[in-house]
């Protein structure tokens, strides 16, 4: 079989001769007698496009034969028109050479290896081992496209096993039937690869990193290269631009803009924090001074439907801070209902994980605790009302 991909990878259409078409699982694969669709494999997603008018959904190549899976078999076999997704091509030999380079400089660099290559359909990523400073990476990333600018001619060449031994590579050639094929980029990288890539750095155009962060032993960089950095980049731009109207501030003033924003939402959100102790302190007083007293002991009873579950939390704690207090709060949240029952630890004889798991059937709910706090969570239903009152009424016979 002819592979054109290796011949040309810039071809988007080509004629061919159908030699075989096999039905697997109601898809049809077709074998072609020369094709420019690269399959999957080397890190590299394969090529799609048509056949005719038949969609090519994925390329594989098994035993040395290249197959073409489409939903349909074709009725045409001789001089069957073919065409390249030009886009998907495009991203899929712009991030792999684009990882050559990426690897090639933390290498030349940091004398750091890559660890792991993932080309995904949206953004690709490269592993390097070990960590590294954000001005190491973004140094890394102008070197990149320096690479670029200097409009490296990247050679393609195949080579017997012996041959690429002498060239000392780190690849393992144990798998590897026939002749290595190598893939060159000036002096900067040498590589066992059987992926597509364009014919010199200067088609990448650009490579942009979009983030980073510490992977196992290694450091993930998610990038991008070609069309989609240039997209990402305008998209980034476009985005910067309305930042800027937001904050009617210049590009260099949007950071500062942002900062003063983030003080004052942190204040706000201090002085919101503070206000919202002071209330607790004014409903703390009210509800206490409304509970049920029963020997002593004051049952504090409240259904809920205007706050947060972690605000019914700290002020059940606040309460049973005092000894002799009793809480039982229910939280209507939408359809679900959350419960939180809480007692003095100087009252020991009763127990709050046994009360809820008791009540909170009425609700179908579950839950659990200690013996002096317990939250669970249910339906809300009817039943709300009869199992605050089934739980007040059992405490006051314990407590009796």
């Amino acid at each position: 079989m002819q592979k054109i991909f290796y011949e040309n990878s810039y071809i988007r259409n080509f004629t061919s001769e159908i030699i075989n078409i096999e039905e697997v699982d109601g898809k049809f694969h077709i074998i072609l007698d020369k094709t420019a669709f690269y399959p999957e494999g080397g890190g590299q997603l394969c090529d799609i496009g048509k056949i005719e008018s038949h969609n090519v959904e994925y390329v594989y190549e098994k035993d040395g034969v290249i197959y073409h899976v489409v939903d349909e078999k074709p009725k045409k076999i001789h001089k069957v028109k073919c065409s390249l997704n030009w886009n998907r091509r495009e991203y899929t030999m712009s991030h792999h050479l684009g990882q050559h380079i990426i690897s090639a400089l933390f290498l030349k660099e940091f004398n750091k290896k890559t660890t792991s290559f993932h080309m995904g359909l949206e953004v690709s990523a490269v592993d390097i081992e070990g960590g590294f400073s954000d001005e190491e990476i973004m140094k890394i990333e102008k070197l990149a496209n320096d690479v670029i600018s200097e409009n490296i001619l990247v050679e393609t060449f195949e080579i017997t096993k012996k041959e690429a031994k002498k060239l000392r590579l780190k690849d393992d050639f144990s798998k590897i039937s026939g002749k290595v094929r190598i893939v060159k980029v000036g002096d900067l990288d040498t590589n066992c690869c059987c992926g597509v890539h364009p014919k010199s750095t200067l088609d990448l155009r650009v490579i942009k990193f979009k983030r980073w962060e510490k992977y196992k032993n290694s450091t993930r960089i998610e990038y991008f290269a070609g069309n989609k950095a240039i997209d990402y980049i305008i998209n980034r731009d476009k985005n910067l631009s309305k930042i800027c109207k937001y904050l009617s501030c210049s590009d260099e003033e949007s950071l500062k803009g942002i900062e003063n924003i983030n003080n004052k939402l942190t204040d706000s959100i201090k002085e919101n924090k503070k206000l919202k102790e002071e209330i607790a302190q004014y409903e703390l007083k009210d509800i206490v001074t409304c509970g049920k007293i029963v020997n002593d002991v004051a049952i504090i009873t409240k259904i809920y439907d205007d706050k947060d579950s972690k605000y019914i939390s700290k002020l059940a704690n606040k309460i049973t801070e005092e000894s002799n207090r009793v809480v039982l709060f229910a939280l209507i949240n939408g359809e679900r209902v959350n419960l939180v029952f809480s007692c003095s630890k100087n009252l020991i004889n009763l127990d709050m994980n046994n009360l809820l798991k008791d009540a909170i059937k009425l609700i179908d709910g579950k839950g659990g605790g200690s013996k002096f706090a317990a939250q669970g969570g249910g339906k809300n239903n009817s039943n709300l009302e009869s199992l605050m009152n089934y739980a007040a009424m059992k405490l006051e016979k314990e407590l009796a």
